[in-house]
């Protein structure tokens, strides 16, 4: 949607296919980050996105078995943002169709599903093939196709792109908890770790949103408890009292997100690119895939822009798109393995004790300033992007 708007207001006839009839997905990336909400300002959206219902989140805090400390602190962060925004992504979505829709050039077309790749006879990718609505097969043809369909791309697998995978020790389990009336400090994202769990919650105004993490492959054995089981565990690991854990009725309120992490060799082929998760599927740590794959749009549209008004970009000018942003990518895919295997993967095997952290949580809880750069990393990220000229407009 991001690069769709972007294109359209250089004059480029974009065309986005979304295969739902609407963007109302739970457990999505919800987390806009000052980097982002800096975009937004530049690209004129700044006010419409402050009307949208937002929790601030300034600061993460983590319970690691016994011991309680802030791990990142955005407060000292550049510009006027200084927080995560937590947004429902619909919402997100919404704004970003809207804005797109009063450019000529863009169409959003709801309910068409890609299915394949259109290819001539050089084997250059020449759009794709979709069915509508009505379930009916059609074509589109395009100078450059853009895969921005996750981690499951249908695209990227049509195109044969393969990207190489990283071991993760955890699965995800996502449940929506009432917020407790314990007059615990809001806007904070806190990480809990004791006795082999873990989870994480997001201050959402009216329920947190938490993440409990599993071991990796362990969903269908652990599902075999009844349901107050889970409950349990999260009541103990996070404080929580039953009234509020009372909201999980069934194992059908507990959503699971089957984890993976991987990264292209190659984004691209000729006549197509890969972006965002498609290109690159990042761990749910940090919450900064939706950040990473807006920053990819914005690299994107900067690189194309022209060549698309020209006719068709080469080979070239996709490189470069992978060349800008595959540094960043890499360097956060590695903290997040990093975490992994220093805190995760020992919380959950019950080997982290108290007394012995990690080396970098324990330079956190003694070096405010490191908790600074944490949250400027966190929030901003490695090489951010500024919106292009020919994207920008003042306030409307």
């Amino acid at each position: 949607m991001m690069l769709g708007l972007l294109l359209a207001r250089a004059g480029v006839d974009v065309t986005v296919l979304e295969k739902h009839g609407d963007f109302l997905r739970d457990f999505r990336g919800d987390t806009v980050h000052p980097s982002t909400l800096r975009l937004l300002d530049e690209l004129g959206l700044g006010e419409r996105f402050d009307r949208l219902p937002a929790q601030r989140l300034t600061q993460m805090r983590m319970h690691v078995e016994g011991t309680t400390f802030v791990a990142a602190d955005l407060r000292r962060v550049p510009g006027r943002h200084k927080y995560i925004a937590m947004v429902p992504q619909w919402d997100f979505l919404d704004l970003l169709a809207s804005a797109a829709a009063e450019e000529p050039s863009f169409e959003l077309r709801m309910r068409t599903a890609v299915t394949g790749l259109r290819t001539d006879a050089m084997g250059r990718v020449t759009g794709v093939t979709y069915t509508d609505e009505q379930g009916a097969p059609g074509e589109l043809a395009a100078d450059l196709t853009v895969a921005c369909d996750g981690r499951d791309s249908v695209v990227r697998a049509a195109a044969g792109l393969v990207p190489r995978s990283f071991e993760v020790p955890m699965d995800v389990w996502q449940v929506r908890v009432p917020a407790p009336r314990d007059g615990r400090k809001r806007g904070q994202v806190f990480l809990s770790v004791r006795d082999g769990q873990v989870a994480a919650t997001m201050d959402r105004g009216d329920y947190y949103q938490t993440s409990y993490l599993i071991k990796k492959g362990t969903d269908a054995r652990l599902r075999s408890h009844d349901i107050a089981w889970f409950r349990d565990r999260l009541g103990a690991l996070l404080g929580w009292d039953d009234e509020a854990l009372l909201a999980i009725r069934s194992w059908d309120d507990v959503k699971l997100l089957d984890v993976t992490m991987g990264r292209l060799p190659r984004w691209y082929r000729d006549g197509l690119l890969c972006i965002g998760d498609a290109a690159h599927t990042m761990s749910p740590v940090g919450g900064v895939g939706v950040n990473l794959a807006v920053q990819d749009a914005v690299a994107a549209a900067r690189h194309l822009a022209a060549p698309l008004r020209r006719g068709r970009p080469t080979t070239t000018a996709l490189h470069r798109i992978q060349r800008r942003r595959e540094f960043p990518t890499t360097l956060t895919q590695r903290s997040q393995l990093t975490e992994h295997q220093t805190l995760l993967r020992p919380a959950l095997d019950g080997t982290l004790r108290p007394g012995h952290l990690p080396t970098p949580l324990r330079l956190l809880r003694r070096v405010p300033a490191l908790r600074m750069v944490a949250g400027y990393v966190g929030g901003v990220g490695v090489r951010p992007e500024r919106a292009p000229g020919f994207a920008r407009r003042g306030p409307s």
